[in-house]
This record gives C-alpha cells, sequence and structure tokens, in this order.
C-alpha cells in the first residue's frame, strides 16, 4: 500500500497574520513560494500515482512550485469555509465571542459567499475525499494538497476519529504530512514536516 501525502499549501499573507482564510483566494508570499519548492526533492522520491489539489491559487501553485505533475482539482479539497470569520483572527473574533474556540464553538453564517460550515460538514468533504483517493493506495503513493484545517479533519477521519479530532494535530504552511497503515490499521507515519 502506498502511502497518502498531505501538502499543506505555503505561506500566504493572511496565513501569516492569522487570518482565518477559508474560501478568499489568496496568493502565495515569497517566503510560501520558497517553502513549496523546496518540497520537490522530498516528493521527488515517492512513485506518486496521482495528485489531487484544492481550487484555490494557494495550493494549486504549491503543487506546481513543488514539482507535482497531472494535478487534478477537488473542490472538495478546499479549506473550512469560516463564514462571519472569514478574514478575521482569533483575538479579533474573541472581542465578541470570548473564549472562542474553532473546534468547539464552530463559525457564524456569513454572506451568500461565506455561508459557512460545520465541523461535521468538513468531515464529510473529508470522508469523500478519502473514499476517492483509499483505492488508488493500491498502485503508489497519493499527494493532497490542501489546507491547514481540512487536512487536520482529514486525518482524523483517516484514524477513524470525529472530525473535532483533528483539533490535536497543529499543522504548519509548506510542510508534508504521510499517512498510512499498521498491520491494517490506518496511522499517521509522519507530520507537520518543513521540507529542510
Amino acid at each position: 500500500m502506498g502511502e497518502l501525502i498531505l501538502l499543506r499549501h505555503g505561506e500566504t499573507e493572511w496565513s501569516r497574520d492569522g487570518l482565518h482564510t477559508g474560501l478568499t483566494d489568496v496568493p502565495l508570499t515569497a517566503a510560501g513560494e520558497a517553502a513549496a519548492i523546496e518540497l520537490a526533492p522530498v516528493l521527488a522520491r515517492h512513485h506518486i500515482r496521482a495528485t489531487f489539489a484544492s481550487p484555490m491559487q494557494r495550493a494549486i501553485r504549491t503543487a506546481e512550485l513543488a514539482g507535482l505533475a497531472d494535478v487534478k482539482q477537488d473542490p472538495d479539497l478546499r479549506e473550512w469555509d469560516y463564514g462571519g470569520y472569514e478574514g478575521l483572527t482569533t483575538p479579533e473574533i474573541r472581542v465578541e465571542r470570548p473564549g472562542w474556540y474553532l473546534w468547539r464553538d464552530g463559525v457564524i453564517p456569513g454572506d451568500s459567499e461565506h455561508p459557512g460550515e460545520t465541523v461535521e460538514q468538513v468531515g464529510a468533504r473529508a470522508d469523500a475525499v478519502l473514499a476517492r483517493v483509499t483505492p488508488l493506495l493500491a498502485e503508489g503513493d497519493v499527494v493532497l494538497v490542501s489546507h491547514g484545517h481540512f487536512l487536520r479533519v482529514l486525518a482524523a477521519r483517516w484514524l477513524r476519529l470525529d472530525p473535532a479530532g483533528g483539533r490535536m494535530f497543529r499543522l504548519g504552511t509548506g510542510t508534508l504530512c504521510t499517512l498510512g497503515a499498521e498491520h491494517g490499521e490506518p496511522v499517521i507515519l509522519s507530520w507537520n514536516v518543513p521540507a529542510c
């Protein structure tokens, strides 16, 4: 069985500044592009069967700079829709909602372009992705290029945890993770590994 390789996109201005970046399509910073380029030699050592990426430019550009070919866009790999919290930092949200915690308290609805999602809805998208890509692992490694909170939920679902279990897996920008199996059971092989 191949490995499921997860790449979180490189740094953006919003991720650097701690803004919740769900459906807003922001580009990589120069540092984000450099981190993506550094992932290429690591990925070149793998027998990659297929690559899928979120349709957001920060994910597509990360895949391109990391040397991944034949990348298929998958809308289910998009980030959590933060609704009315899109573009806000946690301290800004806590002015109105003291003690707010995304994984416990969720989001409020936003405008028509940012209606918001529950953690269960994000989990359902992660389940759909896993159902499509798991059979491909019989032929080699599969790469998913996506976003921090979504990949954390996906890892939780790989491990058969509730979607909110993703809260336990901190994930930096421009990092690589691998999921696999041991004795037929799902495991994390590596997590939050920078290229260098």
